[in-house]
């Protein structure tokens, strides 16, 4: 990726080295940890979005050893610049729909976190908090993404934060309390088919912005592309449930298959068009 021409975002909240006793973050079923392993494991996923919590797919384990402050400067620049990048586009994109971009605050923190959604660890990989309008990440997830996820790259980094900045403009776009309000009066089938639709309409605007950072001041670089695919793909339900338990259940799918990942988030960087990220009007999601 060039990110030359992108500023670093001043909206950074770095909590790294701090100790979170999971006493004081919180507890009780309102945690992320619980929320986590609800959604994993294949309980009620309603209460993924009770405190508008976004999460990546990722499977509990033990938790990343989170590296020094100082050797994550670079990291940390690169971060700063992509979020940046997502509200240079995202202003401009609300600014051409007659409305303002309420830029969200990223925090980098190790190891744990205290948010207004709860308790969050590293192991759960990095969320997005509807109230507080905050994206969380421990820097160290990135070298789960490579070397676990085997989701190397940059732009497959960026993409990842992308994601969740996707999940904060659902939140201001209104489609998380319609989401939550549709999922209170579902099954648990329809809840999880709910939270897909969610999920893969972040993936298309991550593409969205990657299209119009590109179009604009031409961020990408050969290859960029297919280590984002490949990341959305290394995360899709499917592989995430063969991995932890060796077989698929498609019934507990939350956030999409590898191929619908893939789809979507082609979708949105080929097209950069917010109508072709509508998932929630469609019939069968292909």
């Amino acid at each position: 990726m060039d990110l030359d021409r992108e500023q670093e975002s001043q909206n950074i909240e770095d909590r790294r080295g701090r100790r979170v006793s999971r006493g004081v973050a919180g507890g009780g079923i309102g945690t992320l940890i619980i929320i986590l392993l609800a959604l994993f494991f294949g309980f009620d996923p309603r209460m993924l979005l009770q405190g508008n919590v976004q999460e990546g797919n990722y499977p509990q384990g033990p938790p990343p050893q989170s590296q020094q402050t100082g050797t994550n400067d670079e990291m940390r620049e690169f971060v700063a610049r992509v979020l940046g990048s997502t509200e240079r586009t995202w202003d401009e994109i609300f600014q051409a729909g007659g409305q303002t971009y309420q830029k969200p605050t990223l925090v980098l923190f190790s190891d744990a976190v205290e948010s207004a959604c709860g308790y969050g660890q590293a192991a759960a990989g990095p969320f997005y908090c509807g109230a507080d309008q905050k994206l969380y990440i421990d820097l160290s997830f990135y070298r789960e993404l490579r070397e676990r996820f085997r989701a190397p790259g940059d732009f497959a980094q960026a993409y990842v934060i992308a994601h969740e900045v996707g999940h904060h403009v659902q939140n201001l776009l209104g489609i998380m309390r319609k989401v939550q309000s549709l999922q209170s009066r579902s099954s648990e089938r329809e809840a999880n088919a709910l939270s897909v639709r969610l999920e893969l309409q972040a993936d298309c605007l991550a593409g969205i912005w990657a299209n119009h950072a590109n179009r604009e001041r031409g961020i990408l670089e050969q290859g960029d592309i297919e280590e984002g695919l490949n990341a959305a793909a290394q995360i899709g339900d499917d592989r995430m449930q063969k991995r932890a338990q060796g077989y698929v259940v498609p019934e507990g799918f939350t956030h999409g298959s590898a191929e619908q990942r893939v789809q979507w988030f082609r979708r949105g960087i080929q097209s950069g068009d917010l109508k072709q990220c509508d998932t929630f009007s469609r019939g069968p999601l292909s």
